[in-house]
């Protein structure tokens, strides 16, 4: 028998649930409102700007920390956002994409047998990268909501996981998979206890323009006591709608920069230098133009028409008001099951969805609910509307 190659870090990971449902969903010639990337164009501007930097032969390897054309534009947008002065030479990295950055943080920070928090549901990155860099993660998990009610963080059992005297906590607010945007009093908790058990955060803000109704971003790096101790991670794919430029970037405090930069050098070194400088171009015109206003009104417009879908599918929508995705506890054709739900729902309804349980650590402790993205063309989501009224 053949020795097992790879290393027992990497032996437990599987292929992930968004590959396996994206490849059914073509199987099937079905709508996939499952992986969370737009099916519309990116913006005029945005890519006429790509197209400017290649044709300026700006493509030769950019300095390892990221173009300092970028990086300035993430501090100035920064400063603009929250009123901080940012050093765009020590206290920010561009790194390829939030998914690396938060990769190369876990690497960074934590040693083997080191522990970080993890609030779950929760992106499928997180608690791979803790394993592989070592650590051991300890999860902390939303309480489903009740009625009007949002998803809620359970006070109790985060202080008694803090207890535990992690060194990291992961945040992702918005959220995803939930939509949910942490309310102040729930990130001034976390902002406590990070203070009194000295803990790094890494606040996940890839979302950040997506927000809705009355809920208001806040952010963690923001709250006394956190710029010290924060790492904002965020990036141009889901603003600008192109998620496949993998364009990301770090913003925090100079020695937490530095550690990741530690990795980021031996890991990719350095991202694409085209779309560096294009990414600088669309936050220098999104910070002096209506661009911000703008996506976020067309996203409330696509919102409207996944929840009016979902509703005439008798699917029931969890509360929801970030992010570009919302959630329906599922119908009784699979017992409950949601993996199987969301199969069944790609090969005999024809609309691809992620199951909840993919979140969790533990798929027990998962609602029964699918998870469907809104990121999509109206006439997207009018055609899955009307496939999804066979379940109605």
């Amino acid at each position: 028998m053949q020795q097992e190659r790879r290393a027992q870090r990497a032996a437990r990971f599987g292929t992930t649930i968004f590959t396996e449902m994206t490849a059914l969903a073509q199987a099937h010639s079905a709508i996939n409102l499952g992986q969370g990337f737009p099916d519309f164009a990116s913006p005029a501007f945005v890519r006429d700007a790509a197209v400017q930097a290649l044709v300026a032969d700006k493509n030769q390897y950019a300095p390892m920390p990221g173009l300092p054309r970028l990086r300035q534009a993430v501090a100035a947008q920064w400063q603009h956002d929250t009123g901080r002065a940012v050093d765009w030479q020590h206290e920010v990295t561009v790194v390829s994409g939030a998914t690396e950055g938060i990769c190369d943080l876990m690497l960074a920070l934590l040693d083997p047998g080191d522990r970080a928090i993890v609030i779950e549901p929760a992106y499928d990155s997180y608690i791979p990268c803790i394993t592989m860099a070592g650590g051991v993660p300890l999860v902390a998990t939303l309480r489903p909501p009740q009625g009007d009610t949002g998803w809620e963080l359970d006070a109790a059992e985060l202080r008694a996981l803090f207890a535990q005297r992690p060194k990291v906590i992961l945040i992702n607010t918005p959220h995803n998979p939930t939509g949910k945007v942490f309310r102040h009093a729930e990130l001034q908790l976390i902002a406590d206890l990070c203070v009194e058990y000295d803990v790094i955060a890494v606040a996940d803000e890839v979302y950040d323009r997506l927000v809705f109704d009355d809920a208001v971003h806040v952010r963690l790096a923001e709250l006394p006591g956190m710029w010290q101790r924060t790492v904002s991670l965020n990036s141009i794919g889901k603003t600008f709608s192109v998620t496949g430029w993998k364009i990301g970037w770090a913003v925090g405090p100079a020695d937490l920069n530095a550690a990741i930069r530690a990795v980021h050098q031996w890991s990719t070194f350095a991202t694409a230098t085209p779309l560096q400088d294009a990414a600088a171009a669309a936050l220098e015109h999104a910070m002096t133009s209506e661009y911000y206003a703008q996506l976020r009104s067309e996203y409330m417009a696509r919102r409207a028409l996944l929840r009016a879908a979902l509703a005439g599918a008798d699917l029931a929508v969890l509360p929801a008001n970030g992010s570009f995705f919302l959630s329906a506890q599922i119908g009784d054709q699979t017992a409950g099951d949601d993996r199987a739900f969301c199969r069944w729902l790609t090969s005999e309804v024809g609309v691809a969805a992620i199951p909840l349980s993919a979140f969790y650590s533990e798929a027990s402790r998962a609602l029964h609910v699918a998870r469907f993205c809104f990121a999509k063309r109206d006439e997207t989501l009018l055609a899955a509307a009307e496939r999804l009224k066979r379940l109605g």
